[in-house]
């Protein structure tokens, strides 16, 4: 808001007066106590002569705070191989009716950001830090006042970033060597062949190791994961721990140990697996995926809503949805806004989903610029009223500090969020594919660009975490993994998967084609049949009803007595022999209430 704005000052003043609670905590600092409804502001800082002795420079400075809040995603250094676009009006302090000559002056607004009564070269780093560097944040429009309050106290009071020890360090540097390796790993030995390689965007094994590694701590027993092609099997060997050797035979199988597996590709593969972290027991699932964008996220959301209805009572911190898109599927297909506005309704909720988004900036051969028209990829998010962290992709300490952040934010508040990837792709949309004929100057930065693995390396080394030999050795250690890996693939030409959610089914066989020519046997007694059939054309005593519903209970009460159904009331008999028989039954859709 500019300072110029009184009226609407006066109108927050107003709100504030019939609901403390219903402003931003920014003013609510300062209309404590301070009548500013019936006085007439001064279009020039001057000194206010309130019972706060509040001055205009100070109502300037809490512009300022919130300019930075709504606005600071928009100036961030979030972007790895591109300049950033530029917005107006800027944060600069001349918008704000403020100037270099009071950056030494001390303000109480420095208490509203945590850091107490500040000079303003203070509070400006302090945001600055917070708002614009390698993490940017959308979450003003969000209307819930608690909600905005945690995420403020949460960023604010960190400076949006966590202070980790050396051992931390060194797992996100041991988990982005393995991001890195597996990849170089397959473009050595499997040359030419579609991987779709994760390279550019590593720095999403850090994060999601650190959603699955937490969870359990947040009282998280699923995780069920949905994603396309891009780094697939990077997930499924280095989060949902599948052999190195199963993926890499995968390359190379001749034949099949179930023949209605053939002809499938490894980056369509399911996977599940139960992971221990430091004694808690996590299943993970990452489900099947077609070659149709995005259809899987309405999958991931029914398998999640099944687990809590069968496996863990509706307690929805107990089942995690995590969907990984890429920047073009996410803006463009239809089925992310149906299955997002889904997730606030109490038939269908899952207790919130983390979105990641693999922004590399390019689907497939279109710049982002010609694929859509919103300002950012994960511009659906506000449909919910969702959060969107803006992550730069070579930072990996920034991504592993929002995916945490991202995950107790769901746990505590259970609605969506999304976490939003810059990164790049350092080949074209597959290993076959010649991204130069379309971007040529975004792949020449990419060529001579450092991989987030490198630059990690490069940072540790520099604060004097480990040496440059030591770094070297634990790159050795794990091609050596990979090494044997590689030799047990070979040991085999039949490739044997797992079918996803098999564990489920164990003892239940597939249909054959001469089970469809048998016949159920759905029968019930009569007396059941009588029963059921009088309770649900009976209508409660005591209770008026609209008179064309007592003449159809009438109606369907007659059938009993001539033993003569219709469609209607046999599809309502269906359901309640199934209901009595502790069968749960659901109906769903426009009509259903009827």
């Amino acid at each position: 808001m500019d300072i110029m704005d009184i009226g609407a000052i006066e109108e927050l003043y107003k709100q504030y007066k019939e609901n403390p609670e219903s402003v931003d905590e920014s003013f609510r600092f300062f209309f404590q106590g301070f009548d500013l409804a019936t006085r007439h502001f001064p279009t020039r800082p001057q000194q206010i002569k309130g019972d706060a002795g509040v001055s205009a420079k100070e109502i300037a400075v809490m512009s300022l705070i919130t300019g930075y809040r709504r606005r600071g995603h928009l100036f961030t250094k979030t972007n790895p191989v591109r300049s950033r676009r530029q917005y107006s009006p800027t944060l600069d302090l001349e918008n704000f009716n403020l100037s270099e000559s009071d950056l030494d002056t001390e303000f109480e607004a420095g208490k509203e950001i945590g850091i107490g009564r500040a000079t303003l070269r203070e509070i400006v780093d302090h945001l600055s830090e917070t708002y614009c560097k390698s993490i940017g944040v959308e979450y003003r429009y969000m209307t819930k006042p608690e909600i905005v309050q945690w995420l403020q106290q949460k960023m604010e009071g960190s400076r949006n970033r966590e202070t980790l020890s050396k051992e931390k360090k060194l797992h996100i540097l041991d988990r982005l060597i393995e991001a890195s390796g597996f990849e170089d790993y397959m473009h050595r030995k499997y040359v030419g062949q579609k991987r779709f390689s994760l390279e550019g965007s590593e720095a999403i094994i850090p994060a999601l190791d650190a959603i699955v590694s937490h969870g359990g701590a947040y009282d998280v027993n699923d995780i069920v994961m949905g994603m396309a092609h891009r780094g697939r099997l990077n997930v499924l060997t280095n989060i949902m721990k599948k052999p190195y050797s199963q993926v890499f035979r995968g390359f190379t199988a001749e034949n099949y140990e179930e023949e209605i597996m053939y002809g499938d590709v490894k980056y369509h593969l399911g996977y599940n697996n139960t992971i221990d972290y430091e004694g808690r027991k996590i299943s993970v699932s990452l489900a099947p995926n077609p070659s149709h964008l995005e259809t899987v996220g309405p999958v991931v959301e029914g398998i999640a809503k099944a687990k809590l209805e069968n496996e863990h009572d509706f307690q929805y911190n107990q089942v995690l949805p995590v969907l990984i898109h890429g920047d073009a599927a996410i803006a463009g297909q239809g089925v992310v806004y149906e299955t997002i506005q889904f997730s606030k309704l109490d038939g269908y909720k899952t207790g919130g989903t983390i979105h990641i988004v693999i922004n590399n900036q390019v689907g497939f051969t279109t710049n982002y610029l010609s694929g859509r028209s919103s300002t950012y990829c994960t511009d659906v998010a506000k449909v919910t009223q969702s959060p969107v962290f803006h992550v730069n992709g070579d930072d990996v300490e920034a991504m592993v500090y929002v995916a945490k952040l991202a995950l107790e934010f769901r746990q505590k508040f259970n609605i969506d969020v999304f976490i939003d990837l810059l990164s790049y792709r350092k080949y074209g949309h597959n290993e076959g594919d010649e991204p130069r004929f379309t971007q040529p100057k975004l792949y020449d930065i990419i060529a001579r660009h450092k991989n987030p693995r490198e630059i990690y390396a490069e940072k540790l080394i520099g604060q004097g975490v480990l040496t440059q030999q030591e770094y070297e050795t634990r790159v050795a250690d794990f091609h050596k993994v990979l090494d044997r890996a590689y030799e047990t693939a070979n040991e085999s030409t039949q490739l044997n998967i797992q079918l996803f959610l098999e564990e489920k089914y164990k003892g239940i066989r597939l249909p054959k084609a001469e089970d469809f020519e048998t016949v159920a046997n759905t029968k019930i007694s009569k007396e059941m049949f009588l029963e059921l059939a009088h309770n649900i054309t009976s209508l409660p005593r005591g209770k008026n009803f609209y008179n064309k519903t007592v003449r159809l209970f009438a109606q369907r009460a007659s059938m009993i007595e001539s033993d003569s159904y219709d469609w209607a009331m046999g599809e309502l008999m269906a359901y309640a022999s199934l209901a009595k028989e502790n069968y749960p039954v659901r109906l769903s859709g426009q009509d259903s209430e009827r």
